[in-house]
């Protein structure tokens, strides 16, 4: 019921399009005419031919229009360009026809004259040929076998029609025959060609225009039967029929077009027929021209039954055979439904499975795969590949302060910005969590790092999420592919690039190089150097004094670890500690010199009893802070070696705690310790100021970087009387790094510092010289 009303449906909205129904109701406008008897019957011969000519021209441009919608397929344009130029050939001869007949009223031919015949025959003989040329179903041979067979069949139907009912040699004398012949055959094999193309299941045609085609063409077949002359006058019901034919067939590339235009496929869409009507259909009417061809007189009562029991019999063969196929063609029906849903199941599938599903961009597996496949295509190896890497900085910090949803948003607005920043022919991925690829094709070295740049800029504009207004970083990394590349090596050396990237500041491109590549292996085995050391007697602590700039005494000590591997020259900590910081290793080493610090600020205490007034300091990490329960951590060794809190002295970057919210909050946890937080390397960070008010810190540590200058530059000297008036405003305790001349202290006292340390006063010392030299101050001060 559903499918009848949508095809009802399908029909109005047919008739509603002006060309369709502004074609169907000049015809039956023009039908009046026959009908009414309007006119002679040269008036009517010549409106007749007259009406041909804008039937054609619609024809024509239809056909056109129709070969001319965006992605229809080759098969249908080629078949819809040749019904256009052979339109074109039936507007000639109709034209030329029109036009004698004015011209010349006695001009009386209904089937027209030479030149009309002419370019007649020759657009029949176009559509013809596209016919018969149509590639004919595939399959086994005896599909083959039944396809000819099924279009046999048809054609001895019409030729027997032709002979039974057109050809009669008693009549008209040879010439006659011969050319009705002649006529009837043309005839024939236009109609096995058609034939042929319905019976091949790939008709090029949609049902809806093949319908008021074939109409047009069984209305010239009917006019054929009829005679011309009915009384004297025209045949009304000819003159109707010739008139019908041409908006017919004028309008299915209508329909076909419009039709098109939403389904382009529709070709590919078609579903299968097990069988076909017309075969069945052509036995049915041999079979009535069979018995209306009998002769009545000479025959008995017994032929009379013997024939009818023939034709009983093969209308229930036929009838029961089109029963099993109907009964086939629902069974076949559920089993496309069911072979429907197995390949959607199967499309959902493979798209999970190189799809990514929140981006809706390739995954890993599916960019891995295309980078393999251009690798191998010597084609496109030749005009250049290269990898992007991106990844989002500091995106941790989007999940943990506003939630997944924000973080997930964020990355399908970073997904769409990349996608319009690529061309069509490159191909943007999702590898995981906030790392895109993308694949750039046709591209050199220096192409791909101008491109990098471009796109880098289109993805850190600030993004809206949810009403929150983001500030977007990324580091982008640039790998061209070179002479022997794979997969694994390309995309190692752009995660190389991006995090040579990450290391110069992030935000920015780098392209690999091979250098690079040196440097990482260096890290990594530095890095598993480290991870084998923690544990073992290769590290130790030493101690740099801070003291009393005015009177020379300790206050306290800052513990620093030193590296001596066996058999080898010590390592630096500005080589060690960022491989530790960015292997994870930071975490179990920081934890083992907060522990010996404690001890040995214990050890000193219990020893000189003078030494309760000293301060441990101790440098922590971001990443430390991050983890849980680091807050209960330094309240257990605290009490382990019975330290009072307010004696040591946790000393944080700045970077450390920008924009991190686990980071505050342990910050906060220690500040309610009773322990002293200083922020180190005061003013080298983008936002030293604000953290004054969100960070609870009790003292501030001027870098040396400031303090290198001091006395040769007027920009230093302001910095650190910027921050030593800060520091009194705001009831800060400061200490001033890297003192390493006298007048360098005199400038510090005189601006207010009270508290230094540097090679002016001691080198960091290990504990027994430390203990020696505080001593030796505390007896001096």
């Amino acid at each position: 019921m559903r499918a009848n009303e949508g095809r009802w449906r399908g029909a109005g909205a047919l008739l509603r399009d002006p060309g369709i129904g502004g074609a169907l109701l000049l015809a039956l406008l023009c039908c009046l005419v026959p009908v009414f008897g309007v006119g002679d019957n040269s008036f009517q011969l010549r409106f007749v031919w007259f009406v041909q000519v804008p039937f054609d021209v619609l024809f024509a441009w239809f056909a056109w229009r129709a070969s001319r919608v965006p992605g229809v397929e080759r098969l249908v344009r080629n078949y819809m360009l040749t019904a256009a130029v052979g339109a074109v050939l039936f507007l000639i001869g109709d034209g030329w026809q029109a036009i004698r007949t004015l011209i010349h009223p006695a001009v009386s031919e209904l089937n027209g004259g030479t030149e009309q015949t002419v370019f007649y025959l020759a657009g029949c003989g176009l559509l013809i040929v596209r016919m018969l040329t149509h590639p004919t179903p595939g399959g086994t041979r005896g599909e083959r076998l039944r396809f000819h067979l099924d279009a046999l069949a048809v054609l001895v139907c019409g030729g027997v029609l032709a002979w039974c009912f057109s050809i009669d040699p008693a009549k008209g004398g040879p010439a006659a025959a011969v050319s009705t012949v002649i006529a009837l055959s043309i005839m024939l094999v236009a109609a096995f060609a058609a034939v042929k193309l319905l019976l091949s299941g790939t008709a090029p045609v949609t049902v809806s225009a093949a319908i008021p085609m074939v109409a047009a063409a069984a209305c010239l077949g009917l006019s054929m039967f009829l005679s011309p002359m009915v009384d004297g006058e025209l045949n009304p019901v000819l003159l109707v029929l010739r008139t019908l034919a041409p908006a017919l067939i004028a309008i299915g590339p209508r329909i076909q077009e419009r039709q098109t235009r939403v389904r382009p496929r529709w070709h590919r869409e078609r579903p299968r027929r097990p069988y076909h009507v017309l075969p069945y259909a052509a036995v049915v009417v041999t079979f009535g021209v069979f018995l209306v061809m009998m002769p009545t007189d000479i025959m008995g009562a017994q032929a009379w039954g013997g024939v009818i029991g023939v034709v009983t019999i093969t209308a229930v063969v036929v009838v029961r055979q089109l029963l099993a196929f109907l009964d086939n063609f629902e069974l076949i029906n559920r089993l496309d439904v069911t072979l429907l849903e197995l390949r959607g199941h199967q499309t959902m599938l493979h798209e999970q499975a190189t799809q990514d599903g929140l981006t809706k961009l390739v995954n890993r597996t599916a960019f891995s795969e295309a980078v393999a496949a251009d690798l191998t295509d010597r084609r496109s190896a030749a005009h250049g590949l290269a990898v992007l890497l991106i990844d989002l900085d500091d995106f941790k910090a989007v999940n943990d302060t506003l939630g997944h949803g924000v973080g997930d948003g964020l990355l399908i607005t970073v997904a769409e910005r990349l996608r319009g920043a690529v061309r069509a022919k490159d191909l943007v991925s999702r590898l995981g969590g906030d790392e895109f690829a993308v694949l750039l094709r046709g591209v050199g070295a220096d192409e791909a790092a101008a491109m990098a740049d471009r796109i880098l800029a289109d993805v850190i504009q600030p993004a809206r999420v949810d009403g929150h207004m983001l500030v977007v970083k990324a580091s982008i990394g640039v790998a061209p592919a070179e002479s022997g590349d794979d997969v694994e090596g390309l995309l190692r050396n752009a995660d190389i690039a991006m995090y040579a990237a990450k290391d110069a500041g992030k935000s920015g491109v780098r392209q690999y190089d091979a250098g690079m590549g040196a440097r990482i292996l260096e890290t990594v085995e530095l890095g598993n150097r480290l991870r084998d050391a923690i544990g073992t007697d290769q590290f130790r602590l030493v101690y740099q004094p801070i003291v009393e700039m005015e009177t020379g005494a300790v206050t306290g000590a800052e513990a620093l670890v030193r590296w001596q591997p066996p058999g080898r020259d010590p390592v630096s900590p500005a080589d060690f500690i960022p491989t530790a910081e960015s292997t994870g290793e930071i975490v179990p080493l920081g934890r083992w010199i907060l522990r010996e610090a404690c001890r040995q600020l214990a050890r000193w205490r219990r020893d000189h009893p003078g030494a309760a007034g000293l301060t441990m300091s101790v440098n922590v990490t971001g990443r430390q802070l991050q983890v849980p329960g680091f807050v209960d951590e330094v309240a257990g060794i605290l009490a382990e070696f019975g330290i009072p809190a307010d004696r040591l002295v946790i000393e944080i970057t700045e970077t450390a705690v920008l924009d991190d919210p686990a980071v505050l909050e342990a910050l906060h946890g220690l500040r309610a310790l009773g322990l002293d937080l200083a922020l180190d390397d005061f003013g080298t960070a983008a936002s030293s100021l604000g953290l004054l008010l969100t960070c609870p810190m009790s003292g501030l540590k001027l870098d040396r970087s400031f303090v290198d200058r001091l006395g040769l530059d007027s920009r230093p000297t302001a910095v650190a009387t910027a921050v030593s008036q800060i520091a009194r405003a705001l009831n800060l305790g400061t200490v001033a790094e890297g003192v390493e001349s006298p007048e360098q202290a005199r400038i510090l006292l005189d601006l207010g510092y009270r508290r230094a340390q540097g090679f002016l006063y001691s080198r960091p010392l290990p504990p027994a010289a430390f203990a020696q030299s505080w001593q030796a101050a505390q007896i001096a001060a």
